[in-house]
């Protein structure tokens, strides 16, 4: 294959990642749209917060459900702990003894997140159960505006936005905050088309009979969740309007991101659920929102090899020069110098997509050993 053309299909798989992709969203937007029945409905719900660990932000996420505005006989606080080894336990029960309507689930063993919310499912007495991460804080009416979307008995779950707070205080939190909201422009498009095919952790629920107890060595949960929905011929849909706050240093560490990259190539055998029955939408959304993404840290380096195959043409020449300038700005970026923080983009966006070279490797190991290879910390 030559290498001009090599070159350019290089380039056209990120392209269309990030940018075509959205504007094929807006295109189809124009002419399909299924709006969600929402009504003000309170079905009894269960708020299950599993948690690892998390004794420095427990009594605040506790303090955080009780607070929600949704009527206290209507919702249960359930908190698993996957075998904590710090104080989450002892604080979680101190905190629920004193203020009451909570349950704490103390796991003996770290089995992982996957596990801990296939032990505690069973154990809730809610119709709608609502998964919030220990640090994410819900704000007070999300409960309630998530649940108004089972009012369509189409809907088999929903997830909430996520916005991320104080992004000045890490290097990285401003791109992230970016970075999040262009995902919630994504799966609100995708959620008025059809279907969003994946939630956000920090806030998501489903209709209890539709829970599908993943494999204790699932990674993206909040992934698997939704997407399984679709299968038994549900909508997942997203909620814009129920929001979910976590500070930025909750989200630092290269480690998270190799993690969230592995969930998505482990995300790749889920795509049968949405061949049968076939859903056309949600099989483009899949193809576009994960696997052509997939495929971005590879052209990247294809098309910088390709470049320098060019070099004999001067238009080559000075796209090799742009290419050179991003990826230098990305080493500065590690820095946390660069003033506009928009600079640090470049850092942000070739530390996403290296991670999916470490996250291939984890991916695969877990595919091959069915071991938890990265359990939550």
């Amino acid at each position: 294959m030559p290498a001009e053309l090599v070159f350019w299909i290089a380039v056209a798989i990120p392209l269309y990642a990030f940018a075509g992709y959205p504007l094929v969203l807006l295109g189809l937007g124009l002419v399909i749209r299924r709006e969600v029945k929402k009504a003000p409905i309170r079905p009894l719900v269960s708020l299950l917060i599993p948690a690892y660990n998390e004794a420095r932000v427990m009594a605040r996420k506790i303090e955080n459900s009780l607070a929600l505005e949704y009527p206290a006989d209507r919702i249960e606080v359930v908190i698993v702990s996957d075998g904590s080894s710090d104080d989450t336990v002892d604080i979680a029960r101190h905190v629920a003894f004193q203020t009451g309507g909570v349950r704490v689930l103390a796991l003996p063993e770290n089995g992982g997140k996957v596990a801990a919310l296939n032990a505690a499912v069973p154990e809730l007495r809610g119709e709608i159960i609502v998964f919030s991460d220990a640090s994410a804080m819900p704000a007070p009416d999300s409960v309630s505006r998530l649940v108004e979307n089972f009012a369509d008995p189409a809907v088999g779950a929903a997830s909430g936005r996520y916005r991320v707070v104080k992004p000045n205080e890490v290097n990285i939190g401003g791109s992230e905050d970016i970075y999040w909201k262009y995902e919630a422009f994504l799966k609100t498009q995708e959620s008025r088309l059809e279907s969003t095919l994946g939630a956000h952790g920090h806030l998501h629920a489903i209709r209890r009979e539709l829970y599908p107890f993943p494999p204790a060595e699932t990674i993206n949960d909040d992934y698997v969740i939704p997407l399984s929905v679709l299968g038994r011929g549900f909508r997942a849909v997203y909620e814009p309007a129920a929001v979910v706050y976590e500070e930025a240093r909750e989200m630092t560490g290269f480690g998270r991101r190799i993690r969230i990259m592995a969930g998505n190539l482990q995300q790749l055998r889920h795509l049968g659920q949405l061949l049968s029955p076939w859903r056309p939408l949600p099989v483009l959304f899949f193809l576009s929102h994960k696997v052509v993404r997939l495929l971005v840290p590879f052209a990247m380096l294809l098309a910088l090899a390709a470049n320098f195959l060019l070099l004999g043409s001067p238009p080559y020449r000075v796209l090799l020069c742009a290419q050179l300038l991003f990826y230098a700005l990305a080493v500065i970026g590690l820095t946390g110098r660069l003033r506009p923080r928009a600079l640090r983009l470049p850092f942000y966006f070739c530390m996403v997509n290296s991670a999916a070279f470490f996250g291939l490797y984890h991916a695969l190991h877990v595919a091959m050993t069915r071991r938890r290879s990265m359990a939550w910390k």
